[in-house]
C-alpha cells in the first residue's frame, strides 16, 4: 500500500510556489542581459522597459483597450459558436454510426485546409467586420471540441448503458445522467483547447483584413517598425490565452469537483 502510495506521489510531484514564476525571471533576465549588451539593435529586440513604457502608453491613451475590447468580443463570440456547434454536431456523429460515417469525411477534410488560406475567403465573403472574424475563430475551436465531444460520450463503459436500460431509464436520462458527465472530463479538455485556440482565430482574421483589434495594432505597429509596440500586443494576446484558459480549468475544477472525492 505504501509503495503504491509513493508511485502516485512521484507521478504527480508537488511544486513549490516559488519555482512557478522562475521560467519568466529567467527569460526576462536574458532578455534584459541581451538588450544591455546591445547584441541586437533596440529595431530587432527593445528591452523589457522599452516595451513596458509602450505598453504603458497605449493603454493611458485607451487605444490599447478599444483593440484590445474588439478582440475580446470577437475571441468569445467565436468561442460560443464553435463550442455550440461541435457539441451538437459531436453528439450527433457519438450517437449515430451513419452519421460519422457520412459527414466524418468532409469534417476531416476541412481541417487540411490552413486557416491562413480560408481566412481571406471569409473576409471576402462576408466583409472585414468581426462577422468573418468571428468565423474564423469558431472554425479553429470547432475540431478540438468535436472529436473530445465524440470521444467522451463513447468512452462510457458498455456495461453502465446496460445497466440504465435494466432500470429502464429513457434516452434523455441515460444521456443526461451517463454519458454527460461521463464525457465532461474529456470534453472540457476540448474547451481548453479551443478556448486559446479563439484567439489565435480572432487575430489571424485581424491580420487578414481588419480595422480594429489587436490583429490589427499589430499589422499597423509592424508598418511603423514599432517593434515595442508589436511586444506589447503579443503580451496582451497571451495573457487574454492564459485567462480563458486559467477561466476554464476553473470551471473544471468546480464541474469535475465529485471527482476528486
Amino acid at each position: 500500500m505504501r509503495s503504491a502510495t509513493n508511485r502516485a506521489v512521484s507521478r504527480n510531484p508537488v511544486v513549490p510556489g516559488w519555482m512557478k514564476p522562475l521560467p519568466v525571471v529567467l527569460t526576462l533576465a536574458l532578455w534584459e542581459t541581451v538588450t544591455r549588451l546591445n547584441l541586437l539593435p533596440p529595431y530587432l529586440l527593445p528591452s523589457p522597459e522599452a516595451v513596458a513604457q509602450r505598453l504603458f502608453q497605449t493603454a493611458q491613451s485607451g487605444l490599447l483597450f478599444q483593440h484590445l475590447a474588439a478582440t475580446l468580443q470577437e475571441v468569445l463570440l467565436g468561442l460560443a459558436l464553435g463550442l455550440a456547434a461541435a457539441t451538437g454536431l459531436g453528439t450527433l456523429l457519438a450517437k449515430s454510426p451513419v452519421a460519422e460515417k457520412l459527414l466524418s469525411p468532409y469534417i476531416v477534410a476541412s481541417q487540411s485546409i490552413p486557416t491562413v488560406a480560408i481566412a481571406p475567403l471569409l473576409v471576402i465573403w462576408f466583409g472585414p467586420g468581426r462577422l468573418s472574424k468571428i468565423l474564423i475563430s469558431s472554425l479553429l475551436v470547432f475540431f478540438p471540441v468535436l472529436v473530445n465531444t465524440v470521444v467522451g460520450i463513447r468512452s462510457v463503459p458498455e456495461d453502465l448503458h446496460d445497466l440504465m436500460r435494466i432500470l429502464k431509464a429513457s434516452p434523455w436520462q441515460i444521456f443526461t445522467r451517463l454519458e454527460l458527465p461521463a464525457a465532461l472530463p474529456v470534453y472540457l479538455g476540448g474547451v481548453r483547447v479551443g478556448a486559446t485556440l479563439s484567439v489565435i482565430g480572432a487575430v489571424v482574421g485581424e491580420f487578414v483584413g481588419a480595422d480594429e483589434g489587436l490583429g490589427f495594432l499589430i499589422n499597423v505597429a509592424r508598418g511603423m517598425y514599432d517593434t515595442a509596440l508589436v511586444f506589447a500586443a503579443v503580451f496582451v494576446l497571451i495573457a487574454l490565452a492564459l485567462s480563458l484558459y486559467g477561466l476554464v480549468s476553473l470551471i473544471e475544477r468546480r464541474v469535475l469537483s465529485w471527482q476528486l472525492n
